[in-house]
Order: C-alpha cells, then sequence, then structure tokens
C-alpha cells in the first residue's frame, strides 16, 4: 500500500463506526498463507478439496511412472515411461496454475467488495 492509500483508509476509519472498521478492516489485503486456506472456505471448497486430491492423485502416478522410467532396461520403454512422467508433472502443474487463479479470483472479489463498501458509505454521506 502506498502512503495516499493509507491516507483514504485512515480517513474511512474516522468515518466509521468500531463495528463497521472492524467490517473494513476484515476485508483488506490478504498474506499469500491466508490466500490458500481461504480457498477451502465458501461456496466452491468441496472443488479446491477434490483439486487438491487429485493433485495428490496425479503426484503418485508421476512417482510410480518416473521409478519405472528409471528401472526400464531398454530405451522405448524408457521414453515411454518418461512420456508418462511428463504428462503427469504437466498436470500437476496445471491443477496447481487453477488453485493460483482461484486465489487471483478471490483476491479480486475481496477488492471489489471494498470498493462497494466504500461507494455505499460516500452514497449514505450525501
Amino acid at each position: 500500500m502506498n502512503k495516499s492509500d493509507k491516507e483514504v483508509d485512515e480517513l474511512i476509519h474516522q468515518a466509521l463506526s468500531k463495528e463497521e472498521a472492524a467490517y473494513f478492516d476484515k476485508m483488506g489485503e490478504q498474506n499469500i498463507p491466508q490466500q490458500v486456506f481461504s480457498l477451502f472456505q465458501g461456496k466452491n471448497k468441496w472443488m479446491n478439496v477434490l483439486m487438491v486430491f487429485m493433485n495428490l492423485a496425479v503426484f503418485a502416478v508421476a512417482v510410480y511412472t518416473f521409478l519405472n522410467m528409471l528401472n526400464a532396461e531398454v530405451l522405448d520403454e524408457k521414453l515411454d515411461w518418461m512420456f508418462y512422467t511428463l504428462i503427469a508433472f504437466m498436470a500437476m502443474s496445471l491443477l496447481k496454475l487453477w488453485g493460483w487463479n482461484q486465489m487471483d479470483k478471490n483476491t479480486l472479489m475481496r477488492e471489489i467488495k471494498r470498493l462497494e463498501y466504500q461507494v455505499s458509505l460516500l452514497k449514505a454521506k450525501d
């Protein structure tokens, strides 16, 4: 947050009651661990839990195919197992990318709600 953002937040705090100020603070910026844990709250927490289990399953497949690649004697078999390992790691990357996109979406929604709250306060004062 830059200086002007802090000044605006301070002006808003001065104009709010204690309950409203607490709600406004609750909508503030989150750090990375808070964003990760917030994925498991709300309407879509079942989807995020499912994605974690899918990611663990794909990781198990990746380990299995990697170990088979290391144990393969023939070059053709090694290449086959290496291809399957590569596909598994790519799938894990896509699942993690989906989670990061969900965190970004949640951050944007929080900021939109914060702006709506500020606009409603300004409208109420007019």
